[in-house]
């Protein structure tokens, strides 16, 4: 027998599932606490739960993780230098300070403009090369001629050493601003997707186990570990990518919309005969626009780990990811004493960060440039939980909550605090941890409110069904402003929602929700087997899909029978003839998806090749088409039995 092992590393849990090749079935599935800034210590832990008499066996390893997508958001990439080439828009914001405008470029038919100032390029190079730890090229109409992106490249590795990224690599779209971008994100998440699949290989070897690594795209395809180190932009978003793919899977559905609740966020997503449902637009991660394809996707800031706090007796949810108590209690042994003797502020202090439950420790981060508040809290706050009043004993005066927030942000510091994971503690839908923890926590907010903790704890539960249920219809009803939506929730109008199509819960206690849910919406809701590690079977389950867009136009609309462009990844190829250009295009595609499908672990009849061609002429024209674009689709399955 062969198995496969499927891996997310997510926000708050990393889940791992084997399967068995033969007829597709889980045989082991468990959870681990995701462990930061090390990753590879949560991977470890969850394997290390799985049964080993499987392990020996498994022959594909494949993953999917919110890494490279958190580090573009909390800006902990590394430092990278950006290089334009040619007439690129000088007013727009740039995401590095380390930029040079160079000499060159293309223009739309992929000849030169203008010669390339390679002496700008090396002598930035040597100036910045101890700054950073890569480089990102990006050249005008790369798109149409590369020549001036692969020389500075390659001039730039010859000096440096360090990777350099070209735009052309990562997307064949015009937009030379959002291509730029692009592989500035690119190149600032080498360095770490390097290190987090060579500590993967290194923990699976180490077992012995002989297995290829594939890691899951944002698109919800799979790509091979080459790619994955060289394109790591197309891992961001795999998280939720996962989740759609492993929700169809587990369902047995071709056609859904998934809300999968994390400890950090929900996410909506939907699939339709199989494939998921795609943005038209690049996708957007910490403000900067990309031409990378992702799933689209609607999230909202509340998970099983938001904030619950209580102020002016007014209950509020997230936006911020914390500890909650009931699993803060196992970590740390003294903690459910610490909380029981924490005096209750008063009403009149309460806010975001002085609650009766929240508390603070280190993360174990190193510490940067602090502010004199900052290092003197900081100073105040150790390796275990540490409420607002002990802090201030300590400093000798109330400390100023925002400094607090500072810490959060600078990963210097973790909260811990009452989580919806608590309110299901206490109402008994979910009791993984400690629960006397969390009912004493429930017990100190319901006091405040002026509610028992069960009449709490059931409030909170509302919030977060009402809350999921508000952001499944935004999603579905893509244009509909949210207020109006808001309105029929709450009663504004005599008129359910109803849907059509049905919907599938991922997440460990996405149970307790499911009545709530339909209680607000008619709609058919699903929670199936293994819904707790749905993104771990989404990593595994998810099919080897090449896309490859090639572009053919003739050199001058002059002479439109002879001379023709041919504009693929590759590069530019120039042919007498059009049916010479597309059938040496057509060949060049299917040479392409079939290399991206040999990477994958997949040849012969596992994959599926088809060929789209569309032209572009104007009414009356009797020559070549003026346009044409080819669309050559790979599609594979791996032996897993489906």
């Amino acid at each position: 027998m062969q198995y496969s092992l499927g891996i997310d590393a997510g926000g708050t849990y990393t889940d791992a599932v084997l399967i068995r090749d033969s007829d597709g079935e889980i045989v082991d599935s468990n959870k681990a606490l995701t462990t930061y800034p090390d990753l590879l210590t949560g991977i470890k832990n969850v394997i290390d739960s799985l049964k080993p008499e499987y392990l020996e066996h498994v022959k594909l390893v494949s993953v999917s993780t919110t890494l490279s997508t958190n580090t573009i958001l909390e800006g902990t990439g590394f430092p990278v230098a950006l290089i334009l080439i040619g007439d690129h828009p000088l007013e727009k914001e740039l995401p590095t300070k380390h930029v040079l405008f160079a000499g060159g470029g293309h223009n739309h038919n992929g000849e030169e403009v203008s010669p390339l100032d390679l002496s700008a390029i090396e002598k930035f190079a040597l100036q910045v090369k101890d700054k950073v730890s890569a480089f990102a090229i990006s050249s005008y109409f790369s798109t149409r001629n590369p020549e001036h992106e692969l020389r500075a490249r390659d001039r730039v590795l010859e000096l440096t050493g360090l990777p350099a990224v070209c735009g052309h690599e990562l997307s064949q779209e015009l937009g030379a601003y959002e291509r730029a971008v692009t592989a500035f994100l690119n190149a600032q998440l080498i360095p770490i997707t390097r290190q987090f699949v060579q500590s993967i290989i290194t923990d699976i070897k180490a077992r012995g186990i002989n297995a290829r690594l594939l890691m899951l795209k944002c698109d919800g395809s799979v790509l091979g570990i080459r790619d994955a180190l060289q394109k790591p932009i197309e891992t961001i978003f795999s998280g939720p990518a996962a989740s759609l793919v492993g929700a169809s899977y587990l369902s047995g559905l071709e056609n859904c919309a998934v809300v999968d609740v994390g400890g950090t966020s929900t996410d909506i997503s939907s699939i339709c005969s199989g494939v998921p449902d795609l943005s038209d637009e690049g996708a957007v991660v910490g403000g900067w626009k990309t031409r990378v394809r992702a799933i689209r996707m609607e999230t909202t800031a509340t998970g099983g780990d938001s904030h619950v706090w209580t102020c002016n007796r007014e209950l509020s949810i997230g936006p911020r990811r914390v500890v909650p108590l009931c699993v803060a209690a196992v970590q740390y042994p003294e903690f459910l004493n610490t909380l029981k003797r924490t005096p209750i502020p008063p009403r009149e202090d309460l806010c975001e960060n002085i609650q009766p439950t929240k508390f603070f420790v280190r993360s174990g981060y190193p510490a940067g440039e602090l502010s004199k508040a900052e290092a003197e809290i900081l100073d105040a706050i150790g390796s275990e939980p540490s409420s607002v009043p002990e802090i201030a004993l300590l400093i000798k005066k109330d400390p100023m909550p925002q400094v607090f927030d500072s810490l959060i942000q600078k990963r210097l510091v973790q909260a811990i605090a009452f989580t919806p994971t608590d309110a299901m503690h206490v109402l008994g839908d979910y009791t993984d941890w400690n629960e006397e923890a969390s009912r004493v926590g429930a017990e100190r907010l319901a006091r405040l409110m002026r509610m028992t903790p069960h009449e709490f704890c059931s409030a909170v539960k509302h919030r977060v069904a009402r809350n999921m249920t508000l952001h499944l219809l935004s999603y579905i009803l893509e244009g509909v402003p949210k207020n109006s939506v808001e309105k029929i929730l709450d009663g504004g109008f005599p008129a359910q929602f109803k849907l059509d199509i049905p919907v599938v819960l991922l997440g460990g206690p996405v149970r307790a929700f499911r009545e709530e849910m339909k209680g607000v919406v008619d709609a058919d809701i699903l929670v199936p087997k293994h819904a707790e590690v749905g993104n771990a079977v989404g990593a595994l389950v998810g099919k080897g899909i090449k896309r490859v867009e090639i572009l053919i136009r003739p050199k001058s609309l002059t002479e439109p029978d002879r001379n023709f462009l041919v504009f693929s990844p590759t590069g530019r190829l120039k042919f007498e003839r059009y049916v010479e250009a597309l059938d040496t295009a057509t060949e060049l595609g299917k040479k392409l998806v079939t290399d991206y499908m040999k990477d994958c672990g997949l040849s012969g009849k596992q994959v599926e090749i088809s060929v789209e061609k569309k032209t572009m002429s104007p009414d009356g024209w009797t020559h070549p088409p003026m346009e044409t674009k080819l669309l050559v689709v790979g599609v594979g399955v791996r032996g897993i039995n489906i």
